[in-house]
């Protein structure tokens, strides 16, 4: 169905708010439905008889092998077609398999529906990104996706506080069938209220094409991704970063109530409370601090996520070291400030980096990169890892997991020391 140009070109700034608002709605629920079986693993643990390592599996490798994969070509298609109906038709269907992951009955039947959850889940992202830096002009993009990025902070503060209160009342099933039958409705309600944009709306006219000259294939578009070197780094960056990112959110409440004794109506309020405000105000403050500083040097979207990760190590080996809760939690909330930096500003840099009309499969390719090293191996290494040291440690195994975890602190904060090299070698004309 043809797309009027009224429609197709938010203009004003009440519909570009209504857009990201939307926007960043779906990614709550896109965050809330991929964290919930984290925030509700000791309960579940405790129904399914599952491991920390078949954990690590469900909530890392198993999902990531899908949710990476299936995004190429679900962004080589969106940037052929409406971006916003595949975005609409991928929420629908994360949303239907997480009411699958309640009903559940055994290990399984769990994984094919995680799985299922990452199939659907591989076409929100990378279409959001090219909706919106196609929606706000350049000096605004960072400041828009840093509150887009909001959705995780907000969709994992909002999977505890709810997910964990109505496990506690009720049971740990209920919590996937009300959030999978919300993201039904707002499949609905994004497919009749977002406006498809115009593609490059607010990028420098192009170079005329040769004629007869197609458009690139996608394979050429997977290639010239990978072939350029800046891009293939930030992705490698950004993945080291995550595998941080989620090892740690993972089995953080498991953690918190297994080896520290905090109870699942605590893990509600408390935790619910640190993710929120700690993920939130560092997402969005790391969207401020790159509008302010890449315009005068872009090396700013690479050192700006390399130092908040050097700040976060001492923070992090205080809380897996702390002997109460309370004290974990406190040392917890900076990690959970800092570790995110690094999201808006690669995704910033890389959609700034692309042509307008690769920008969803460009998206997708970053994504499969940063949740393939950082979601499947993450979770997974971190399981593996508590596993391996239980027989030693015991009580203790996820403790000396974590610390196994830090070393990758600086190993992503030295490639993005590497990426602000190559921006800067690429970009001579910065203002220092």
């Amino acid at each position: 169905m043809a797309i009027t140009e009224a429609r197709a070109e938010p203009g004003r700034q009440g519909s570009r708010g209504l857009v990201l608002t939307m926007l960043c709605f779906v990614y709550v629920l896109n965050f809330l439905d991929r964290q919930l079986v984290s925030i509700l693993a000791k309960p579940i643990q405790d129904g399914l008889q599952i491991t920390d390592s078949q954990l690590g599996y469900i909530t890392g490798f198993y999902f990531a092998l899908f949710y990476c994969f299936i995004a190429i070509p679900v962004g080589w298609l969106a940037d052929r077609t409406n971006r916003v109906k595949i975005l609409s038709l991928a929420c629908g269907l994360w949303s239907g398999a997480t009411i699958a992951c309640g009903m559940a009955g055994n290990y399984g039947q769990l994984a094919v529906a995680r799985m299922a959850v990452g199939i659907g889940e591989a076409g929100g992202v990378p279409p959001s990104y090219a909706i919106i830096s196609d929606t706000f002009p350049r000096e605004q993009r960072g400041t828009a996706m840093g509150i887009f990025n909001l959705g995780p902070p907000i969709g994992s503060a909002l999977g505890v506080a709810f997910g964990a209160s109505l496990a506690a009342a009720f049971d740990w099933r209920l919590p996937f069938y009300v959030v999978g039958a919300i993201g039904v409705l707002t499949a609905i309600f994004v497919y009749f209220l977002v406006p498809e944009p115009v593609r490059g709306r607010f990028d420098p006219a192009p170079a005329p094409m040769p004629a007869g000259k197609p458009a690139p294939s996608f394979l050429q578009a997977i290639i010239g991704f990978f072939s350029n070197k800046v891009l293939a780094v930030a992705a490698l960056a950004s993945g080291a970063a995550n595998f941080i990112t989620y090892g740690l959110s993972n089995f953080a409440t498991l953690f918190l109530m297994r080896e520290k004794g905090m109870a699942l109506d605590e893990v509600a309020i408390w935790y619910a409370l640190a993710v929120g405000l700690g993920m939130g105000t560092g997402i969005f403050v790391s969207g401020k601090l790159i509008d302010r500083f890449a315009v005068r040097n872009k090396a700013a979207y690479a050192v700006i996520p390399a130092l908040s990760l050097v700040l976060a190590l001492p923070f992090f080996l205080g809380f897996a070291a702390a002997d109460r809760w309370e004290v974990a939690l406190a040392l917890l909330f900076v990690p959970l400030f800092l570790n995110s930096f690094f999201l808006p500003a690669t995704v910033t840099f890389v959609q700034g980096e692309v042509a307008p009309g690769a920008r969803v499969i460009s998206g997708a390719l970053l994504l499969l990169v940063m949740n393939l090293v950082g979601l499947g191996l993450g979770p997974t290494f971190v399981g593996i890892a508590s596993d391996f040291f239980r027989p030693a440690y015991d009580e203790h195994s996820l403790q000396m997991a974590f610390y196994a975890l830090a070393p990758m602190y600086l190993i992503a904060a030295l490639l993005f020391l590497w990426l602000a090299r190559l921006i800067k070698r690429s970009s001579p004309g910065d203002v220092a």
